[in-house]
């Protein structure tokens, strides 16, 4: 008996020996500070980059001696050009809490991840951190009661994957003609960044749903090489050209032989579309091509000519101002941004006049068809049939 009480006295000690080791092994473990420093032993000021302000003002505002101005950005040149300093942009100054105007760190906060942490004491260093950033695969059901971009927002969707989802469409959704009940059922993931959304990375799949019939779309890259998103039947969902050539805005005229001018109140063709959008809004080339023209045209004011092959040309009236390098012999490329919605010419307000000629004929722009573009191959049609019914959608 007095044997197995000393073996149990001896356990007991042997395990208070190893609980105290464990314990003081934990306290000498470094504790992890993200920032690089401990933010707790220091006082915290916030700040906002203000309008106009240089970053050698910043720094001597914020505590830093004007005899170390000069060294401080020459030894944090490598990770920081003061010419980055951007108004509105949120930073945080840690002080010493014996000395309330020692300046230790300064976190700037470049984007909702990444903050430079500059060390304030000599030698004057800084480094970067990034916070983690966690995909999520997630799954959007909207159906259309007013627009697509209200109904979205109201359904607490991000509104990028809004954009996203009009690009991958924009070659065979007409975004200025959903009706009501018209669905959009989209499968992406999306990042977080400490529990908020920070944007959508890839849209995976869609099915756009209108009268009744399916629309799908799935993302599948060809090994080869070839288009992101493809339709049910393999065909890629890049056309020639662009359904539009700006987003979100409304059709205020249709193309036709018999309408009444708004100004000279004469019944004269109207061979083009009209979208009513705000100033400036930007114009898009639907298709890649060659500029003819960009100039004055009078009653069409301020226009871009655009020769896409030997069959199609486009032109877009009544512009404020053009594109960047848009010129007579430029040239665009698809989506590219040739000019901003005007009122120049013989404008009643705001919009642009969208014109297509097909042979030297003008034709409707909202029923003008285009072929599809680069086709997936039929060796990747085994693949992209599996890729496709992780999402419900059955190849054709």
């Amino acid at each position: 008996m007095k044997i197995e009480r000393l073996i149990i006295l001896l356990l007991a000690s042997s395990l208070l020996v190893s609980c105290k080791c464990t314990s003081e092994e934990a306290e000498k473990e470094p504790a992890f500070y993200p920032l690089g420093f401990n933010p707790d032993t220091l006082r915290l000021e916030s700040f906002t980059v203000k309008k106009d302000e240089y970053f050698s003002t910043l720094l001597q505002r914020r505590g830093l001696a004007a005899s170390d101005v000069a060294n401080f950005v020459s030894a944090n040149r490598e990770n920081f050009d003061p010419r980055r300093l951007r108004a509105g942009v949120n930073y945080d100054c840690y002080y010493n809490l014996k000395d309330s105007t020692e300046l230790d760190y300064i976190v700037y906060k470049e984007s909702k991840i990444r903050q430079i942490i500059f060390s304030c004491q000599q030698p004057f260093t800084s480094w970067f951190y990034d916070k983690p950033v966690t995909s999520e695969r997630r799954v959007a059901d909207v159906t259309i009661e007013n627009s697509l971009w209200q109904d979205m927002t109201d359904a607490g969707v991000n509104p990028q994957l809004i954009l996203d989802v009009s690009d991958i469409y924009a070659w065979t959704v007409d975004f200025f003609g959903l009706r009501k009940g018209d669905r959009f059922h989209v499968v992406y993931d999306e990042l977080f960044v400490e529990g908020e959304s920070y944007k959508i990375d890839t849209v995976r799949a869609v099915v756009f749903s209108s009268a009744g019939k399916d629309f799908p779309c799935v993302m599948f890259n060809q090994k080869d090489g070839g288009n992101c998103y493809w339709n049910e039947k393999g065909e890629s969902m890049r056309k020639a050209f662009l359904k539009a050539p700006l987003k979100f805005s409304r059709v205020s005229s249709q193309f036709s032989y018999a309408r009444k001018h708004p100004i000279t109140r004469r019944v004269q063709p109207h061979t083009g579309v009209d979208y009513a959008a705000p100033m400036g809004t930007p114009v898009m080339s639907i298709g890649d091509g060659v500029v003819i023209s960009a100039k004055n045209e009078g009653a069409g004011g301020n226009t871009v000519r655009i020769k896409h092959n030997s069959v199609y040309k486009t032109a877009y009236l009544h512009l404020k101002s053009y594109g960047k390098g848009i010129k007579a012999g430029a040239r665009v490329s698809q989506g590219q941004v040739i000019g901003y919605v005007g009122s120049t010419g013989r404008s009643t307000g705001p919009h642009l006049d969208f014109r297509v000629w097909k042979n030297g004929s003008p034709i409707n722009p909202l029923t003008m068809q285009s072929p599809p573009a680069v086709p997936l191959k039929k060796e990747n049609m085994s693949a992209f049939a599996d890729t496709a019914a992780l999402y419900g959608i059955i190849v054709k």
